[in-house]
């Protein structure tokens, strides 16, 4: 499910009347605020209805049978499990808009003259991560900006340098094999083929509008100049989107470890972070959003990891392009209510500076 940072009504999730909603809701409450178990004489002074402790006994009774609660070792207490969690996250928080105050000290944080854009990201990984005592991630694309021109340098017989400049004026290069007796004539002509139809496109729009051209056969280019224009695309395509992902933050998911097996699934946590497939598959979960998401647990396929969340946005510039993604990861005790509007916001701003 999508959270867009608004203020969201309180509303009945399928399947739970309002005793158990409450029960529920305020066990998880007390479990982002401590991470200890909640007992019903405990509940019956926190609801705010009266509700007598075998009253909430036997409402924390269903809500286990149902899966929604567990009861760890030998305590008299409930826990959510991750499906009361999600429940609780899709149907009973509650969360509001950032007020101005908070607004300004997330701007103020990201905008300052002089700053690189990998400094930039840096701080807003390390303002995320401070903010919701978790561990903050930013993730920009790499080579997905605007292409503001390309051109075929011949080097040898079967060898070419293509030279890529984006709009805001990064230059990048790749040497490709061109086909055997290909005139230097052909490398203009595929310069010109390709400059004259950049008009503002990512490598990646640019490859599909070309390929679409060539599959359709609309182009006036001999069949060696195609090959050429093909080449120079599929070259920068197959060095993959994963970009840079900065992450801060990264010893606050060990502060509540306490078991070597725990400890274990956080360091492996850490390795799947840095790989490339996770980054492209960050990119993916943002795509397909459109505002903040939440996955908890195994949810995202990122991770087999029981225990730990992710709350992740994409960060959309002036042209609702995909140029990042914004959001922290942590124990599943995190405070969705207060990180939800901080990411959603963060990414925001992301968007604009990286528009």
């Amino acid at each position: 499910m999508d959270h867009r940072g608004k203020s969201v009504p309180p509303r009945l999730p399928p399947g739970l009347d309002v005793r158990s909603a409450a029960v529920l809701r305020e066990i998880v409450e007390q479990y982002v605020e401590t991470g200890e178990p909640v007992g019903s004489r405990t509940l019956s002074r926190l609801l705010p209805q009266r509700l007598s402790p075998a009253t909430i006994r036997n409402v924390m009774a269903d809500l286990t049978d149902a899966g929604l609660l567990f009861s760890p070792h030998t305590s008299a207490g409930r826990l959510p499990t991750e499906r009361g969690l999600r429940l609780f996250v899709d149907g009973l928080l509650q969360f509001g808009e950032l007020s101005e105050e908070e607004r300004s000290t997330i701007n103020q944080a990201l905008v300052q003259s002089g700053r690189s854009m990998q400094d930039m990201l840096a701080q807003a990984s390390s303002m995320l991560s401070g903010l919701s005592a978790a561990a903050g991630l930013v993730l920009a694309p790499k080579g997905e900006g605007a292409v503001k021109h390309i051109e075929f340098v011949p080097l040898s017989p079967g060898r070419a340098l293509v030279v890529l400049v984006s709009a805001d004026g990064q230059v990048e290069n790749r040497i490709i094999e061109t086909p055997p007796g290909l005139p230097p004539s052909a490398l203009q002509r595929a310069s010109n083929y390709l400059n004259a139809r950049l008009s503002g496109l990512t490598i990646a729009e640019l490859r599909r509008r070309v390929g679409d051209e060539l599959v359709a056969d609309r182009t006036e280019l001999d069949t060696l100049t195609s090959a050429v224009v093909e080449a120079g695309l599929a070259d920068w395509g197959s060095e993959g989107r994963g970009g840079s992902l900065i992450l801060r933050g990264q010893g606050r998911l060990l502060e509540d470890v306490d078991q070597l097996e725990k400890l274990a699934t956080i360091q492996a946590l850490f390795e799947r972070l840095e790989a490339e497939e996770t980054m492209l598959r960050l990119l993916e979960l943002a795509e397909t959003s459109d505002g903040v998401r939440i996955f908890i647990g195994a949810e995202s396929g990122l991770f087999g990891a029981a225990g730990i969340s992710m709350v992740v946005a994409p960060a959309r510039n002036a042209q609702d392009r995909i140029v990042g993604a914004i959001g922290v990861i942590g124990p599943t005790r995190i405070n969705y209510g207060r990180i939800i509007p901080v990411v959603d916001y963060t990414a925001r701003v992301i968007g604009r500076l990286l528009g």
